[in-house]
C-alpha cells in the first residue's frame, strides 16, 4: 500500500578520513489523516558509512524504525505498530554550491503479531532537497 507522507530528515556527517564518512540520520515520516486508513507515523534512526567528493556523498548502513501506521491485509484494515530493524542508502547531489536533492531509502522487515498483517517488508523511498552546513 503507498501512501503520502510529510518527512523532515536531518542527518550529521563527519569526515573521518579523506572522503570517507560517518553519518547520523533521523528521518521522520508522517503519513496525515487524509487518505484511507487515517494518520501514522514512521521514524527511522540510521548510522551509516559513507564516501564524499566535492558536489556529493553516498552512504548505507543498518536503521532501526518506530512505526504506527495504517495497514491492510488481505481480510482487514488498521493500525500497525512496533519497531523495525533493516537497511538504508542515500545519495546527496548538491546541484547549486549549498542546496542540492536527496534521494534515499529504507527497507525494514516488520515483524511481531498483528491480526492485520504477520511478518511484512516496508520500502520508504524520500527524494526532496537538500542544504549543506559545513564547518571549515
Amino acid at each position: 500500500m503507498t501512501y503520502l507522507a510529510v518527512s523532515p530528515h536531518a542527518g550529521i556527517s563527519w569526515r573521518i578520513n579523506g572522503n570517507i564518512l560517518l553519518n547520523v540520520h533521523d528521518l521522520l515520516s508522517v503519513v496525515p489523516p487524509i487518505q484511507i486508513g487515517g494518520a501514522g507515523v514512521y521514524n527511522s534512526t540510521i548510522a551509516a558509512l559513507g564516501y564524499g567528493w566535492k558536489n556529493g556523498d553516498f552512504s548505507a548502513g543498518p536503521s532501526l524504525a518506530i512505526y504506527f501506521m495504517p495497514a491492510c491485509g488481505s481480510t482487514l484494515c488498521g493500525h500497525v505498530a512496533g519497531m523495525a530493524a533493516g537497511a538504508h542508502t542515500q545519495i546527496n547531489a548538491y546541484i547549486a554550491g549549498p542546496l542540492g536533492v536527496s534521494v534515499s531509502a529504507n527497507v525494514d522487515w516488520i515483524g511481531g503479531s498483528s491480526l492485520v498483517i504477520t511478518g511484512y517488508v516496508s520500502v520508504l523511498v524520500v527524494v526532496g532537497p537538500v542544504l549543506r552546513w559545513s564547518v571549515r
